[in-house]
């Protein structure tokens, strides 16, 4: 018999159904839903995918556009035990296929946007699907598709009900990591760890049923599962727009008068960017906290920020995928403290790095043990972490713990005051001289400088020190590459960089010595990224050593 007082994420619809009954909860173009039609579309479909045979523990995988509709998919699909499996549209037909391979879907769910990988997909290419659902199209275009339409069932009788069930191991996503290299790999993850993690939010971001949150996250990323959860949680609003685009994102806050959404360091730019030549009245004063992960912002993005979302309050979290999103918060910027801007007692006033090396990315959650395992005299070392927002295992694997801690993958340490520093993924750790150095606590000084656009850090194999630290650097627009001996006339607009210049900076700015560059390269391509976004470190060392990509000079 099932234990109902045990964590499962349909217990929101009793909320949205009673306290949010008659106000709007979803807004997704010219359609509105209200709570209790949201949660009517939920239990239709759920009905639906009972009498079409969907049994506890049966894997669903959807690839599709962020709408109202893909949420009531996720939460219809765990509603009977079933396990979502989110996957990536922007990924190719390979992928996709890929990832299948792995989760091994009975049903797959996509929606009718072409020039994704699911516009031409074929059921017969995946033996073990047996069925393939279009959510958003009434008019078949072959034998094999079923249509939303004919799923949404209500109950045939007044006596007749339906509760909640839940999977195997009470796993409710399988959602997949990128990764940098090889398949990618899914993350099961359970209703607690999804549920603790709202919560967490809800605590420590302050979520509440007055949010109307912009869906700036693809719901196939953990990002916006997890956020998306969240609010579903507190009972907020949610506007909802395909997929991110910074014009797209500015109008939807201006007309919705938007108070929450989360960001990355990229679409942060980019709502800088479209946003930079607004009149002091068009800022976005709306906006009550905003949510970065996905890597630290840069001051400079910080004191931006500031300037286009003056009222909001600024966090960051450091997490990943497999658990189940943020581990650690610290709140960057508080328009209600009479010291904004929020440091560390040992953060450099410059710069997020502390005087030992490393970005601070926060307290630990409510839920989360982290422990650093060091080596030797070192104070850092391989962050683990333990709590019920842990993966249960990747799908098909056992769990990979070590004494009941999962192992991160990444390197730093731990201060006094509680606060995590994190120094670099110990994949990307270069061994140089017989010492460690992590590109990113590298990257990180060498970004501030004003001159500096991009960075990527990398080694490469060299006879004499193991490997040798290699620096990628992209310009901002007014700047130019030039010797520094060069005299250059007081005519000239651009101002001029150089190795030494960037060397000479690394060192005022207290990077020890071994850790700088020994070489600079002036990349003009973008750097190879994933499809969610992760830097291909793996790639850009491969092309720095094999000299393929078209480079200006070796500086």
């Amino acid at each position: 018999m099932a234990n109902y007082s045990e964590a499962h994420i349909c217990q929101c619809l009793s909320r949205l159904a009673t306290a949010r009954r008659n106000s709007t909860v979803t807004i997704n173009g010219d359609r509105r839903k209200t709570g209790m039609q949201f949660v009517d579309g939920v239990l239709s479909l759920a009905h639906g995918l009972l009498q079409l045979g969907i049994k506890p523990g049966d894997v669903v995988s959807v690839s599709a556009l962020n709408s109202d509709l893909y949420l009531e998919w996720m939460l219809a699909i765990t509603y009977v035990g079933g396990i979502v499996a989110p996957l990536n549209y922007r990924w190719s037909l390979e992928e996709a296929k890929s990832a299948m391979e792995v989760a091994r879907p009975v049903l797959l769910v996509t929606d009718s946007n072409p020039g994704y990988w699911h516009s031409k997909f074929q059921i017969d290419s995946i033996p073990y699907l047996r069925w393939h659902v279009i959510m958003d199209s009434v008019k078949a275009n072959s034998n094999e598709t079923i249509f939303a339409t004919e799923l949404h069932k209500k109950p045939t009788g007044k006596s007749v009900t339906l509760d909640y069930l839940w999977a195997p191991e009470r796993a409710a996503i399988i959602c997949f990591t990128s990764g940098t290299t090889g398949r990618p790999k899914g993350a099961t993850l359970s209703h607690s760890a999804l549920v603790m993690q709202s919560l967490a939010k809800i605590a420590i971001v302050r979520y509440d049923e007055d949010d109307v949150y912009l869906h700036t996250a693809p719901l196939c990323h953990i990002g916006g599962i997890s956020s998306a959860m969240t609010m579903l949680m507190a009972g907020g609003c949610h506007v909802i727009i395909p997929k991110f685009d910074a014009t797209l994102a500015s109008d939807a806050i201006m007309k919705h008068r938007v108070t929450s959404l989360i960001t990355v360091p990229t679409m942060m730019a980019d709502l800088i960017s479209v946003n930079r030549k607004k009149q002091a009245s068009e800022k976005f004063e709306s906006v009550k906290r905003i949510l970065n992960g996905g890597g630290g912002l840069s001051v400079e993005l910080i004191s931006d920020a500031t300037k286009i979302f003056p009222k909001a309050t600024l966090l960051s979290a450091y997490g990943m995928t497999e658990a189940c999103s943020s581990i650690t918060f610290t709140t960057l910027y508080d328009p209600t403290k009479e010291n904004h801007f929020n440091q560390p007692s040992n953060v450099k006033k410059s710069t997020t790095l502390s005087d030992q090396g490393g970005i601070c990315v926060g307290k630990a959650a409510p839920h989360v043990e982290l422990r650093v395992i060091t080596e030797e005299s070192f104070s850092t070392g391989r962050i683990l972490m333990r709590g019920p927002h842990a993966m249960l295992h990747y799908w098909g694997q056992s769990p990979l713990v070590h004494e009941g801690w999962l192992d991160t993958g990444d390197i730093g340490q731990m201060d006094e005051e509680g606060n995590l520093w994190l120094v670099g993924r110990a994949k990307d750790r270069i061994k140089s001289g017989g010492e460690n150095v992590y590109p990113e606590e590298v990257e990180s000084v060498i970004s501030q400088h004003p001159g500096i656009s991009k960075i990527v850090v990398v080694g490469v194999p060299d006879s004499r020190l193991t490997e040798m630290v290699i620096g990628c650097v992209q310009l901002n627009e007014s700047w130019r590459w030039g010797d520094f001996g060069i005299n250059h006339s007081p005519e000239d607009k651009f101002q001029f960089l150089s190795s030494e210049i960037l060397r000479q900076f690394c060192k005022e700015n207290n990077l020890t010595g071994f850790k700088i560059p020994k070489k600079f390269v002036l990349w003009k391509n973008t750097f190879p990224l994933t499809t969610t976004g992760k830097l291909r470190r793996d790639q850009v060392r491969a092309e720095v050593m094999s000299h393929t990509q078209v480079l200006s000079s070796k500086l």
